[in-house]
């Protein structure tokens, strides 16, 4: 999908690394080593690991968390995770946030990782982070592994800009830029005040690097600098300690009760169970019933040529969607089909081509694709051609909110909850008939529309003039036959309107906007305008057609969107209310939010680095 640009933009450029005489990675970019020649592990355990007093330090903690300036290949973050598996005292959750401006494509990373994989202690981690390496697009990337207990937060982009945009707290920093003559901006005073702002009290750092500019940066951002013996015939390296800029989060809640149990309650719900956090469910009514017959759906990313809000949150959006549902089980399980979003006109296609050649994505992410070659993906002749997302996914809602919903320690209490009120004890939620019906110190409302109204009720409101003017939006899919369609496309296929791939012999089309409409349900005449935008996409329309005289017979599903001004969600803590928070006005594209949304709450909760850029986290902060 396409949108307008609105912001500055600069494409990623990745790396491609030559392996010297030596055996050794060497950046084309910057003409140095990516590790001493003596050898990556020696080097990460000398300097990183041992500089920063691992694992001694982090032993009997809950968390810990260590910032990188520059990933590279991964080597570094190998050793610390080899460590932390080794470490009978590891704490219970390991997080690192790294860097890097030049990341390498997939297929370089693995094949490098590859000379480095011998020892059996890291091969199968080796594997592990190549099966994840995310698509080289700009922003944040979140990998998780051993189910959750390490974490890599990945940014793409400089690292100066990267650390000030994302709030985390860090116990330790590993400062591993290419060397200073080579590549002065990872040595900056700027960045590490950058850094230091994200000190824990006691904080550590190390390098490799002794340069009388970095040590006067480092003690000018508050670090305590001394030299070491140093690695690979270095002289010295550097350790640092800093008094602490920022305190690190408390213990995570006890109990958090969500209200709402469609797709965004329910994608909260699994983020919490899956940091072993109990969850209590209110909903009136189960809204996974409520999305019975809606037989499939669609998550797709979109672009913008200076890559705005919407598209970076999309794109973030679609990512931690498959990251979090690609294990559950498989009719619940995202299908990663792929997505054409077809373009209006010439004029529109001549104008995602250049938008491609400007944001430089991958192609293997998303490409222009004219008719010939979009009617060889979608199986079906189309009209014309557009836009290709590879990572375009189908999701069956009904069964994605039933297995989201299943997760460990989630309970569910059948109640309509009115108002809230907040207390010594922390909240309480009565229903409509001001009965109290639980309590929880953290309290979630992910009811759609009816967020507004437990707000307004529970004289919350009046801060929150952007959620004042949420509203309902009804809408109505059609499932035609998949039969008629030579058995319907092999891809999602968009443009004004979409057509899916078949599912138990359907294909569904979609869909309608009924403004100011009282109720939502199927009707002829939102059939008719189904038919007719499926039948748009499709160079044969007659296929499609065909079905306009069953207009108001055929099996369809209607339901409510919550829409907010400027279509964007609200997503995190009411500022105004202590542990309160909104996972709310969805609008069109609740499968794109839900999974972040779930996230972003889980992490601000239990103190982990933040899923997004601040910038963004703002751009859908309550207000």
């Amino acid at each position: 999908m396409f949108e307008s640009p609105s912001v500055a933009y600069q494409p990623l450029i990745a790396a491609r690394p030559i392996v010297d005489a030596h055996g050794i990675p060497r950046s084309r970019e910057y003409g140095d080593v990516y590790h001493a020649a003596d050898g990556a592990w020696a080097q990460a355990h000398h300097v990183f690991l041992q500089g920063n007093g691992l694992p001694e330090r982090w032993q009997g903690r809950p968390r810990f968390t260590v910032c990188e300036t520059g990933f590279g290949l991964g080597l570094n973050f190998l050793a610390l995770w080899r460590a932390w598996r080794e470490d009978p005292r590891r704490p219970a959750r390991l997080h690192l946030v790294s860097f890097e401006a030049h990341p390498l494509r997939a297929d370089d990373l693995a094949a490098l990782l590859a000379r480095y994989a011998g020892d059996a202690a890291v091969s199968g981690l080796v594997r592990e982070l190549a099966a994840q390496w995310p698509p080289l697009v700009p922003g944040i990337h979140r990998l998780d592994f051993e189910k959750g207990a390490v974490t890599l937060t990945l940014g793409f982009g400089d690292a100066c800009a990267m650390a000030s945009s994302l709030d985390f707290v860090a116990d330790a920093f590993f400062l591993d830029g290419f060397a200073p003559a080579r590549n002065p901006r990872m040595w900056t005073p700027a960045l590490m005040h950058a850094l230091a702002a994200h000190a824990a009290p006691g904080a550590t750092a190390a390098t490799w690097c002794s340069a009388g500019a970095v040590r006067r940066a480092l003690q000018d951002a508050g670090f305590a600098v001394e030299k070491r013996r140093g690695f690979a015939g270095k002289t010295h390296m550097i350790a640092a300690v800093h008094s602490g800029a920022c305190q690190s989060a408390g213990a995570p809640p006890a109990h958090v009760a969500v209200v709402g149990g469609g797709i965004a309650g329910a994608a909260v719900a699994q983020a919490l169970s899956l940091r072993d956090i109990p969850v209590t469910v209110f909903d009136a009514q189960g809204a996974a019933r409520a999305h019975q017959g809606h037989v499939a759906a669609a998550l797709t990313p979109l672009v913008a040529r200076d890559d705005n809000a919407r598209a970076r949150l999309s794109r973030a959006g679609s990512q931690r969607a498959l990251a979090r549902w690609g294990a559950l089980p498989a009719d619940a399980r995202p299908w990663q089909c792929g997505t054409l979003q077809l373009s209006r006109d010439a004029g529109r296609a001549a104008d995602a081509a250049s938008v491609l050649q400007a944001l430089a994505f991958p192609p293997s992410w998303v490409c222009g694709v004219d008719a010939a070659r979009a009617s060889d993906i979608a199986g079906l002749p189309l009209s014309r051609g557009g836009l290709y997302f590879s990572t375009g996914m189908l999701v069956r809602p009904h069964a994605l909110i039933q297995a989201l919903a299943a997760a460990p320690g989630i309970r569910h209490v059948q109640a309509n909850i009115r108002r809230i009120d907040h207390g010594s004890g922390g909240w309480r939620l009565y229903t409509d008939t001001d009965e109290e019906v639980g309590q929880a110190p953290v309290v979630v409302l992910a009811n759609a529309l009816g967020a507004r109204d437990v707000l307004g009720a529970s004289e919350l409101l009046a801060p929150l003039p952007r959620l004042a003017q949420m509203h309902a939006l009804a809408g109505e899919v059609t499932l035609l036959p998949e039969h008629g369609l030579h058995g319907g496309p092999r891809c999602i296929v968009g443009g004004e309107g979409y057509l899916l791939p078949a599912v138990e012999g359907w294909c569904v089309a979609g869909s309608t906007y009924a403004h100011g409409a009282t109720e939502s349900h199927v009707t002829a005449a939102g059939q008719a305008v189904n038919i007719g935008k499926a039948a748009g996409l499709l160079a044969d329309a007659v296929p499609v057609r065909q079905w306009a005289a069953s207009a108001g017979s055929l099996p369809g599903w209607a339901g409510w969107r919550a829409v907010l001004p400027g279509r964007l969600p609200a997503i995190g803590p009411v500022s105004h209310a202590d542990c309160l928070f909104l996972a709310t006005g969805y609008a069109s594209r609740g499968l794109s939010w839900a999974a972040l949304a779930g996230d972003i709450i889980a992490a601000r909760l239990c103190g982990e680095p933040a899923m997004l850029e601040s910038e963004l986290l703002a751009v859908i902060a309550p207000r």
